[in-house]
C-alpha cells in the first residue's frame, strides 16, 4: 500500500471508530476492540516510518490521521502520549507551510483538541472566516461543527474545578 493509501486508510479508520455508534446502531465489544487494534497499528507504522511527506499537505495529512487515530483507540504500550506530543511539535512546523485551507483547519483543530492553546483555534477561525458561508461543503461544514463542539467541550477527560 502505497505511503498516501496508509494515510487515507487511517483518516477512514479512525474516522469510523470516533464515530462508532453515533448512527444508532449497536456497538459489539469485539468489534470496537478490532477497530482500535487495527488504528493503534496502523498508528504506529505511520508514526514509525517518520513524520515526512512529499509535501507539507502530505506531512499534514499523517500528523491529522496520527492525531485523529491515537487520540481513537482504546491502546497505549507507555508512549502514546509522548508520540501525541511529538506530532503536535511536527505539526507546528508544517502548519505555516500549507496552501489547502481546508486541511489546515483540520490540523488546527485536533491540535487545538490536544492541548487547547487558544492561538490554534483563532487561526482556525480566521481561516473558516474567509469561507462563503452559503457555499459550504459538507467537508468544511463537519470542521467548523467538530471546532465548536471542542471549543464547548473542553477537556473532556479531566474534572475542572
Amino acid at each position: 500500500m502505497h505511503f498516501s493509501e496508509q494515510i487515507d486508510a487511517l483518516l477512514r479508520l479512525s474516522h469510523n471508530l470516533l464515530y462508532l455508534g453515533m448512527d444508532g446502531s449497536p456497538i459489539y465489544s469485539d468489534e470496537l476492540a478490532r477497530m482500535s487494534g487495527e488504528t493503534f497499528r496502523l498508528c504506529n507504522e505511520l508514526y514509525d516510518g517518520g513524520l515526512h511527506g512529499a509535501s507539507p499537505e502530505e506531512e499534514a495529512s499523517l500528523c491529522l490521521a496520527l492525531l485523529l487515530g491515537y487520540n481513537a483507540t482504546l491502546c497505549d504500550y507507555g508512549d502514546k502520549q509522548q508520540r501525541i506530543q511529538q506530532i503536535l511539535e511536527h505539526s507546528w512546523k508544517v502548519l505555516p507551510h500549507m496552501s489547502d485551507p481546508l486541511l489546515k483547519v483540520r490540523l488546527l483543530t485536533y491540535c487545538y483538541s490536544e492541548c487547547y492553546e487558544e492561538e490554534l483555534a483563532d487561526q482556525a477561525h480566521a481561516i473558516i472566516a474567509t469561507w462563503n458561508a452559503d457555499q459550504l461543503t459538507s467537508d468544511q461544514k463537519e470542521i467548523i461543527e467538530e471546532l465548536q463542539n471542542i471549543e464547548d467541550n473542553p477537556y473532556p477527560w479531566e474534572y475542572i474545578d
